[in-house]
């Protein structure tokens, strides 16, 4: 399987600097996207059942559909310590043929992983439960996210069954598979990361000091031909996480022989316009089209 690499320069999607976050860690905006023509938010949906109040997604639908809709699950970033499901750039795709889900999860000075990777398996599960009531294509959901959440989907895409990383929130009788991913500039090896105090919160731990925690959140340790298609753009110039952790991500996942595409964003730093370009939603729309839409 040959590994599609693109280089890409400019755009329009801003991602801000939170001003609480000591960490520098950027998130992308909490202001809510007007809703796009012909599309209805159902907010606040609850995927655990007596669950964390940040147990909730919202989902964009179209207000009109005769089919059943493939899903691309959104889920923020902001170093697992802050961010907000509103906001992201995935809901535009309920007007392309998709439901949308954008999820909220544990923070980690709430719960330290794996709590986060059992709340996005969660609502994935919820998702698949609740198909016959939106009308969601059960058998097709997508994963997007960026930095930390670009982690969490990374970590979706790659472990599915393993009952370690499962957890036991909700709907236990579905699956937590997704069939694509697509992951922005997220961390994929915690013991070549560097030491940061979002990331030593988020494990429990400094990974260098404990491997074992390290080892245990790293998508690189997951890799294996079994692994779902894998869309990885990743900014040259980005001081938080370094450029080297999605290069050597998606060329393992390409040497295991998963499907992958590499964005490169020349001058891209963690986030920011150069990420969302239209040409660039049109790679993606693209990548989701094939892995999420049943072929006719």
């Amino acid at each position: 399987m040959k590994l599609a690499s693109i280089t890409i320069a400019m755009v329009c999607f801003m991602l801000t600097p939170d001003p609480s976050l000591h960490s520098q860690e950027l998130t992308p905006a909490r202001v809510a996207r007007p809703l796009p023509s012909g599309v209805k938010q159902i907010a606040d949906c609850k995927y655990v059942d007596q669950g964390h109040p940040r147990h909730r997604l919202d989902l964009y639908l179209p207000e009109i559909t005769n089919v059943r809709l493939p899903v691309i699950l959104w889920v923020h970033g902001g170093g697992w310590i802050t961010g907000d499901k509103a906001g992201g750039p995935a809901t535009q795709f309920a007007t392309r043929g998709f439901a949308v889900a954008s999820m909220n999860y544990r923070y980690s000075q709430q719960a330290t992983f794996p709590a986060q990777v059992h709340d996005c398996k969660a609502a994935v599960r919820w998702l698949r439960a609740n198909a016959e009531t939106y009308s969601l294509d059960a058998e097709h959901i997508g994963a997007w996210g960026a930095s930390a959440g670009g982690h969490l989907v990374a970590m979706l895409g790659l472990t599915a069954g393993n009952q370690q990383l499962e957890g036991d929130l909700g709907n236990a009788n579905q699956s937590s598979a997704v069939q694509a991913v697509v992951d922005w500039f997220g961390p994929t090896d915690f013991l070549t990361l560097g030491p940061r105090e979002t990331r030593t919160q988020f494990l429990g731990g400094d990974a260098v000091e404990h491997p074992d925690k390290g080892n245990a959140a790293s998508p690189m340790r997951f890799i294996s031909p079994k692994a779902v298609p894998f869309f990885i753009a990743h900014g040259d110039q980005d001081p938080l996480v370094d450029y080297s952790q999605s290069s050597t991500f998606a060329a393992a996942l390409e040497q295991a022989g998963v499907e992958t595409t590499f964005v490169t964003v020349l001058g891209g730093k963690h986030g920011g316009a150069k990420f969302s370009r239209p040409d660039e939603i049109t790679r993606i729309e693209a990548f989701f089209n094939k892995h999420l839409k049943p072929k006719q």
